[in-house]
This record gives structure tokens, sequence and C-alpha cells, in this order.
């Protein structure tokens, strides 16, 4: 299955992967409208530590603890793809304590946002890919 990776040595820690997140997760059609004096809360988030910038979101696991820990099934498997179902999630944040990678956030429009690679809102792609100037996250199958 397809997954993002991401190379730090390419990272400039430029954030544009997280507007194009927040912008493609909107559900709007002008970036400007979606984005302009709004704090953004988008699925990826870019972490810099010793001056090595790194993109952290989903690894959409195998085994996943996520899943395993929630305790309405709002976190799902489908096609390798871990999802959520806003209408079963009751806000407990079990998911977001069981997350090995910190990849599950408070969401501001429902209990919990995670990076499901733009299933339903791109074509071909996650956003985050798309908009990396310098190609340091892929969206590739690895063994």
């Amino acid at each position: 299955m397809k997954r993002i990776y991401v190379n730090e040595k390419w990272c400039l820690g430029c954030h544009l992967c997280e507007y194009y997140c927040a912008f493609a997760n909107s559900g709007k059609d002008s970036m400007v409208k979606a984005l302009k004096n709004v704090t953004i809360n988008p699925r990826i988030r870019i972490e810099e530590r010793g001056g090595i910038s790194f993109a952290v979101s989903c690894r959409h696991c195998e085994e996943p603890l996520c899943t395993k820990s929630c305790i309405t099934g709002a976190l799902t498997v489908n096609d390798g793809v871990i999802q959520i179902d806003k209408d079963k999630c009751v806000g407990c944040y079990t998911c977001i304590l069981t997350c090995p990678y910190g990849a599950i956030v408070p969401s501001e429009t429902g209990a919990i946002q995670k990076c499901e690679l733009c299933m339903n809102n791109s074509a071909g792609k996650p956003a985050c890919v798309a908009g990396c100037p310098n190609k340091a996250i892929v969206f590739e199958e690895k063994e």
C-alpha cells in the first residue's frame, strides 16, 4: 500500500505541507478564503529538532493500536487506510494516547482528526505531497 514518507534531508521546514493539508480538508475552493486570518489545524505537522525538520502524520500502521483501542469503533482500516467515522467518535481520546507517533490530535470540528491520505478530497496524491516544493514528502509504496 502507498504511504507518505518524508526525507528529512530535503525538508526545508517551510510548513507549506501544513497549509496544503489544511486547505484540502477545509472544503473550500479557494486557499485564500479557506486560510486567510485563520489558525490552521492541519493533519500533518512539521517538527524541528536539532536543526532537522521532519513531518509527522499518520503512518497507517499494519497493526494499528489506535483502532484496537477505539471503544466505539470510530477508527477503522479500509484498504490499508485508517479512517475516522466522526459520527461514532465520542471524544474519549484513547486513540490519541495509544498512537506511538502522535499523529492523532483533537479537532476543532469533531472529536479527533488524523491524516486519511486525502482519500475524500484529492485526485491522485495527498495535498501535502503535491504542495511540497522540495519533494521531501513522497507518496509511494516501499517494502
